[in-house]
């Protein structure tokens, strides 16, 4: 579930365009801080 809410939200992140919107690149990192965190 967590696996899967991280990598919708990468995607998101990507999509947005990490240059046009910053925030989309913090919410990058705290799909990657999930993604790490569900695997544990």
């Amino acid at each position: 579930m967590l696996f899967a809410l991280a990598v919708i939200l990468l995607i998101f992140a990507v999509a947005g365009g990490i240059a046009i919107h910053p925030l989309l690149f913090l919410i990058l990192i705290l799909a990657v801080l999930a993604l790490v965190a569900g695997r544990r």
